[in-house]
């Protein structure tokens, strides 16, 4: 079997992987800046194609450096096409926008215009942007839709893959980045139909991508992970290609994810939980040479507990963040029940911490498998 990829080469440096990737949607993570983020030992981030050309707009981007002048950020950035996002948007409200073969055209309620997001303008406005990886657009659909809709969708999908990367191609000649370019993904569609997710797969790979997503959202109705359909599309991409989980960011099923051999993930989930109060913690210290991703390896931390008042430990065994090795659980319960804004910031880089030490965890688990 093919070693998995530990490594993915970009212009803002080399990506370790696996790597969880914190979704920076409009160009921050919220509750935290650059420096936050960096010292929880992140190193990428995604944000949103769909949002920025909204807020604060395209042009306001570009004239203020690009991604990584305007955020501070100087290590690698993913822009998600926005497909998922107008999709969402669509799928809750007919009335805000249609799919059709030629882009997607939106309005979001209470914008004062539309928009209009074709394969050729999403990449132009990534490479705008100033992004390392450069997502094609995608036509979404929801694991229960219909078999004619799933069908519409994949065609859709490979025909706009091949716009997109025809468009990079011709951006990439015009702005000469040939000798230093950003790496272009394609996302596999398919919903829960296997015939469809090969069809798509193997498509996109005659094509040819630097790496591959998996397409629509990745829980069933009851909020279970499709693990069938994440394991064929993995079957599907070769291991030495990278692989995106796309919004998968729940702790037990990155772990189940990476065994499939996933080696990106991304998820606003890990961020709004500490906001929320909900902390990450291992049931034991993960230095430990016993500890292992195995059993109940994690649990969630409800902060506005009040078994914490008086708690004077970090929120994990053994964590190193920022948070853990200056405040006590008891403080972050007291800045929660007064309302302190201080508490989102410290709570999102604990979370941050407890998933990029996950991703060294899951490196580890692979090389001991691989060496097996």
């Amino acid at each position: 079997m093919p070693a998995h990829l530990n490594a993915l080469a970009t212009r803002h440096g080399v990506l370790p992987l696996p790597a969880f990737l914190p979704d920076a949607t409009f160009g921050t993570v919220r509750a935290a800046d650059a420096d936050d983020v960096r010292t929880a030992g992140v190193r990428a981030l995604v944000m949103n194609t769909f949002h920025l050309m909204q807020k604060p707009g395209s042009s306001t981007v570009q004239a203020l450096g690009g991604l990584h002048a305007m955020t501070g950020w100087n290590g690698p950035i993913m822009t998600d096409s926005g497909g998922f996002q107008a999709y969402s948007l669509i799928r809750r409200n007919a009335k805000q926008g249609r799919i059709t073969d030629q882009g997607i055209v939106f309005q979001p309620e209470g914008a004062g215009r539309k928009f209009q997001l074709t394969p050729e303008k999403c990449i132009q406005l990534q490479l705008a942007y100033g992004a390392d990886i450069v997502v094609c657009l995608d036509d979404c659909t929801h694991v229960d839709d219909s078999l004619a809709e799933q069908h519409a969708s994949v065609r859709r999908t490979i025909r706009w893959a091949l716009r997109c990367k025809q468009e990079f191609a011709r951006q990439l000649a015009m702005r000469r980045l040939d000798d230093e370019r950003p790496l272009l993904f394609a996302v596999v569609q398919g919903g829960g139909i296997p015939e469809l997710r090969r069809e798509c797969a193997e498509a996109l790979l005659e094509i040819g991508f630097d790496g591959y997503g998996y397409g629509g959202w990745p829980l069933d109705t009851q909020g279970t992970l499709l693990t069938e359909m994440l394991a064929l599309t993995r079957e599907l991409i070769p291991l030495h290609l990278p692989l995106h989980a796309l919004g998968v960011g729940h702790p037990e099923y990155v772990a189940t994810c990476a065994r499939m051999g996933y080696r990106l993930f991304d998820s606003a989930l890990p961020t709004r939980d500490a906001r929320h109060g909900r902390l990450y913690a291992f049931t034991a210290d993960p230095r430990d040479p016993g500890f292992r991703l195995a059993d109940r390896w994690f649990h969630y931390v409800y902060v506005e507990d009040d078994r914490y008042i008086k708690a004077d430990t970090p929120i994990s065994p053994g964590c190193d963040c920022y948070t853990c090795t200056r405040y006590s659980l008891g403080y972050l319960h007291h800045l929660q029940a007064i309302g302190e804004t201080l508490f989102y910031r410290l709570a999102t880089i604990h979370n941050l911490r407890f998933m990029s030490t996950l991703m060294g965890l899951i490196a580890a688990e692979t090389t001991v498998a691989s060496a097996s």
